[in-house]
């Protein structure tokens, strides 16, 4: 696993063969770089990775989408609030995104699209049909190695596929104003973790991820053009026995540029059981059996803090 000098993980998965005797190794990578950073940037072939032309339809869709009226914007609405448009932060004030739920279903995905154009818009629904599908597989991928490095996939990989749900969280900042400061006018997000079982990120070449290591301090990620970052979120950490790390991590703005950046985040639905497997002497039983999205609504009453993950004060045990 390659590391920049600025200390983020980067991890290539090109040309990756399950009956390569490499398998099992670059599992390993990706489930370690989980563990000590709680993210990674992935590098992966054609075979895997958004096409420059895709790359281009899908940033140049979302442009359309962010162009439209707020009152069409607010017609994106649900009670849970990740399900929704939201904008006008005060606390982000450069902060605009959708939610998009379970996009690689055809007709969730149109459902979403009539509602934002009742006229119809076919090439937004099939560019990101397109999208979502190659992200998808990417996470699943992930999650597959993740589970062979910890010797849990026979039992275990099936099921968790099963319980996955999607929700796509296509987002815009907006460029600071030249006269920002770093945590005043140019906060795209403000500091949390992730509510979701994982997140996979992919941007527009424009920078503003920020995330914070296990010693405290704060590192600005350098994404490569058509990469990837894959973030675990606190269900993660739960699932893995707290081996794996939600890191919390927030977005500021650099450039004089617009960044857009598209989430798949996943969540599981029903219970979910930490691994026996993850449970050992070293590593005692840390969390009890627990609902993702109740996870979820749990951060979302207000009796947990934003900047501090949700896992232990949801299901830990003390």
């Amino acid at each position: 696993m390659a590391q920049t000098p600025s200390k983020f993980p980067i991890i290539d998965l090109t040309k990756l063969e399950k009956n390569n005797i490499s398998w099992l190794p670059l599992c390993n990578n990706v489930r370690q770089a989980l563990e000590e950073h709680g993210y990674f940037i992935a590098i992966c072939d054609d075979n895997n990775k958004v096409s420059s032309k895709l790359e281009k339809d899908i940033f140049d869709v979302m442009g359309d989408l962010f162009n439209l009226p707020i009152e069409t914007k607010e017609k994106n609405s649900s009670d849970f609030y990740f399900y929704r448009w939201v904008g006008q932060l005060e606390s982000a004030p450069l902060h605009e995104s959708f939610g998009i739920v379970h996009p690689t279903d055809a007709e969730a995905l149109k459902n979403f699209t009539n509602l934002m154009w009742p006229q119809s818009n076919d090439t937004f629904r099939e560019t990101v049909t397109s999208y979502v599908k190659v992200a998808a597989e990417l996470e699943k991928l992930v999650d597959r190695m993740v589970f062979e490095s910890y010797g849990v996939a026979e039992r275990h990989y099936e099921s968790h596929v099963a319980a996955t749900t999607y929700l796509l969280r296509p987002t815009k900042y907006s460029a600071p104003p030249l006269a920002a400061e770093d945590g005043t006018g140019n906060v795209g997000a403000n500091i949390h973790t992730d509510k979701s079982f994982s997140t996979l990120l992919f941007q527009n070449q424009v920078n503003g991820l920020q995330v914070e290591t296990k010693s405290g301090e704060w590192i600005a990620v350098d994404v490569p053009p058509s990469a990837f970052v894959f973030m675990a979120g606190d269900a993660y950490q739960a699932w893995s026995n707290g081996r794996i790390c939600a890191p919390r991590h927030q977005v500021l703005l650099k450039e004089d540029k617009q960044r857009y950046t598209l989430a798949l985040f996943t969540f599981n639905k029903g219970i979910t059981d930490i691994p026996e497997e993850l449970v050992d002497e070293t590593h005692p039983l840390q969390y009890k059996p627990f609902d993702n999205f109740g996870l979820a609504w749990y951060y979302l009453s207000g009796a947990n803090s934003m900047i501090h993950g949700t896992a232990k004060a949801y299901c830990g045990i003390s």
